[in-house]
């Protein structure tokens, strides 16, 4: 057996906390890996809000959603993950959020997550999050401006008072192209 990539383990790390009835937010729909992940997770009476910027995208994830019969519990949004608070009641718990942080892979590689919109989508979160609640973010930093929204997330979340948080990091260190690596942060 292999140990898992940061792609693999994000998903052992949801399925861990996510069941009927949540409410998860996936914040980079890209392809829809994760929003039909989560919405086997969370089923009928779950909520999964997604965001993405890209038309393309979102048309790619609702044909999925449609195709698995996954569509019930799905809100896709045409908008970027910095406006999450809105889409959320004030005192409403999100039980794990996801990024894929990056670009749309097949895409736009001039299309990439930022820094600025990335951790004020994270700092909306945390609020939401309950006691094991989880925001995990795979890192993918080998692209032009890829290390500065790197640098950015990783300073951010080793500034998280541990009180309240722990934070992992994962990922190999041994691989050529900067392999993409994977925060969990977790409310105590």
């Amino acid at each position: 057996m292999n140990l898992p990539n940061a792609l693999t383990y994000s998903h052992t790390l949801l399925a861990e906390i996510v069941g009927p009835g949540a409410t998860v937010v996936d914040a980079t729909v890209g392809q829809g890996h994760d929003t039909l992940f989560l919405a086997n997770l969370v089923g009928k009476t779950g909520r999964v809000i997604g965001f993405d910027i890209q038309q393309a995208a979102l048309a790619e994830t609702k044909q999925q959603l449609q195709l698995t019969g996954l569509g019930q519990p799905v809100e896709l949004h045409a908008t970027g993950h910095e406006h999450v608070a809105e889409y959320l009641a004030a005192d409403e718990p999100v039980t794990a959020a996801i990024f894929n942080l990056g670009y749309l892979p097949g895409g736009d590689k001039s299309v990439i997550t930022r820094p600025e919109t990335t951790l004020a989508a994270v700092k909306a979160l945390l609020p939401h999050l309950p006691r094991g609640g989880r925001i995990i973010l795979v890192v993918y930093a080998g692209h032009p401006g890829g290390a500065t929204e790197r640098n950015a997330v990783v300073d951010f979340c080793q500034q998280l008072p541990q009180k309240t948080y722990q934070v992992l990091r994962y990922g190999f260190i041994n691989q050529i192209h900067t392999p993409p690596f994977l925060l969990a942060i977790e409310r105590r």
